[in-house]
């Protein structure tokens, strides 16, 4: 019988059946993978404005640098010299104190006076007779009052106190600098002038806000890589006892973007910072907020790179390790498991193949390694407190965080690999024994 327009097609002609899941992974794929590249980019971007925040922020321009105490010694002191009471009630205080030195300055003229070792002046004139000195020293005595008048209506007047400041900043430079030595602030201007900042304090508020909007940002980009890719895992894993070869390349891909993201992106934020520093100077305040003393922020790739780089043996050797052990073997398992599905024989015929396939795990240390980054990290928040608490001491104020560090998340996309990778390489073993049961 012919069959009519209206009859349906033969069942000889084949139907081609659209997978939604595996449609829907492919997208959750391309979503995942656009949003990675994103976090990379912002994450390179935030890196170096916290790095900006960190220089700008250190102690060396700081508690360190001279010239930040000169700057907050100078006003306490140029305070003290305008407080100084020099009226009739404040030169009655003064007085004895200063009639004493005029007579001691007596006391030590008669003594040069007397000394017939004397060279030049009037020692010299007299002969060294003392005699003549005592009556000298003797007339001026009675005068020493009057003096002491005529010395503190001197003092009182405003361009000798301006004096007496200009001395005392020379004498405070001269310290500071034999102290603390010279510091090179040319690069630190440039910065506050490129930024466009008055002081440290102004580009420490800009740059923490461009931090925090970027923090906001990269949140959201790696929370929707975290979830795409999971999404994808339970559609093309769940009620699938073997996976196909097109679920398996879809999920490969998914493990590989997790991989570049936790690996091209820094995993811990490590810092050490004083928030708070303050004192008392003659009964006034002197305090340094937001001082780094140490900033360190690296992706994996980076602590091989800069193992590699000290051109030490025993550090060459532990970058490698670490290389191998956290990421190389992990992904060589994937993949050939994913391989292996292919061709199961390959697992009888060569014996590389089945050490990577099923004997390789227990080489494989990313879980190790992820779980050593985050100790690394608590230990660090709790080192530094303890390292800095014997600063607190002699009335001084010192407030240090104890959440400085930062996890980023570089660290949770290498996490979402791990987990990505152990249940694929799980559901890859039983499709392989599947396929090795079915030859």
């Amino acid at each position: 019988m012919l069959l009519s327009q209206e009859d349906p097609d033969p069942p000889s002609r084949p139907r081609h059946r659209v997978d939604i899941r595996l449609a829907a992974a492919s997208l959750l794929l391309m979503v995942a993978a656009a949003f990675t590249l994103m976090t990379i980019q912002e994450l390179s971007a935030r890196r170096e404005i916290r790095t900006e925040l960190a220089e700008i922020s250190h102690v060396r321009y700081g508690l360190l640098n001279a010239d930040r105490w000169v700057e907050k010694i100078e006003p306490i002191l140029d305070a003290k010299i305008d407080a100084l009471d020099l009226t009739a009630s404040g030169q009655a205080t003064l007085r004895p104190a200063v009639e004493n030195m005029l007579y001691r300055l007596l006391d030590q003229i008669k003594q040069k006076m007397s000394s017939k070792d004397s060279q030049g002046g009037l020692g010299a004139l007299i002969g060294g007779n003392s005699l003549i000195a005592n009556m000298m020293t003797e007339m001026l005595r009675p005068q020493v009052p009057q003096y002491a008048d005529a010395l503190l209506a001197e003092l009182a007047r405003p361009e000798n106190k301006q004096a007496a400041k200009n001395y005392l900043k020379s004498l405070l430079a001269e310290g500071a600098k034999s102290t603390f030595g010279s510091l090179d602030m040319k690069a630190y201007s440039q910065f506050l002038q490129q930024r466009g900042c008055k002081d440290a304090a102004e580009c420490q508020q800009v740059l923490g806000g461009q931090i925090r909007e970027a923090d906001s940002r990269i949140t959201f980009d790696y929370l929707t890589v975290l979830a795409a890719s999971a999404l994808a895992f339970f559609l093309l894993m769940f009620r699938t006892p073997v996976l196909p070869r097109s679920s398996v390349i879809i999920l490969m891909l998914v493990c590989v973007v997790l991989l570049l993201g936790g690996v091209l992106t820094p995993m811990i934020e490590v810092e050490a910072k004083i928030s708070r520093l303050s004192m008392t100077f003659f009964g006034q305040p002197i305090a340094f907020s937001n001082q780094s003393l140490y900033f360190k922020s690296k992706s994996v790739l980076e602590v091989f790179q800069t193992l590699i780089n000290t051109g030490k043996p025993d550090m060459w050797i532990v970058g490698v390790l670490v290389l191998m052990f956290s990421i190389v073997f992990p992904t060589m398992k994937t993949l050939t498991l994913g391989f292996c599905l292919w061709k199961p024989g390959l697992l009888r015929r060569s014996r590389l193949v089945r050490f990577l396939a099923l004997e390789s795990s227990k080489w494989s240390m990313a879980d190790v390694m992820a779980l050593a980054i985050f100790m690394s990290f608590v230990a660090f928040n709790g080192l530094v407190p303890n390292a800095l608490n014997g600063l607190r001491q002699n009335g001084t104020e010192l407030v240090i965080p104890t959440d400085s560090s930062k996890i980023l998340p570089g660290y949770q996309l290498f996490i979402g690999f791990c987990l990505a990778s152990s249940f694929l390489s799980k559901k890859l073993e039983r499709g392989i024994r599947v396929a090795k049961q079915a030859d």
